[in-house]
Order: structure tokens, then sequence, then C-alpha cells
């Protein structure tokens, strides 16, 4: 796994993803659309976190140079 999010790329999806994580968790929404939040958020969080993308990588993306 070769890094392909740029810097800025890697801040938008951690703060994104703390975002919707919260929303879903402490949100007043239904608990099914509560769950599918929390679970984007946190693969937001993770790819943000380790700074590769496995979409990325299949359609041959990068961010960073």
């Amino acid at each position: 796994m070769t890094i392909n999010e740029s810097k800025t790329d890697r801040i938008i999806r951690v703060v994104l993803g703390v975002a919707l994580f919260a929303l879903g968790l402490f949100g007043e929404i239904s608990p099914t659309l509560g769950i599918v939040l929390m679970i984007i958020g946190g693969i937001a969080i993770i790819t943000g976190a380790i700074g590769f993308c496995p979409l990325y990588s299949l359609f041959k993306f990068r961010t960073n140079k």
C-alpha cells in the first residue's frame, strides 16, 4: 500500500469522518441511518489516517504528487 492521498485530502477525510461519525452516534436520526453514517465516517477516518484509499487505487487516481 502506497500513500495515494494528499495531506489536504487526508485532513478533509478525517474532519468529515469525525463529523459523520458523531452525527450518526449523537444525532436525532433513525437508528439505521445512524449506523450507516457511523460506518461511512469510520471508513473516512481510517483512509485519512493511513493515507490510502482503495477506490483511488482501483481507478488509478492520486491526489498526492
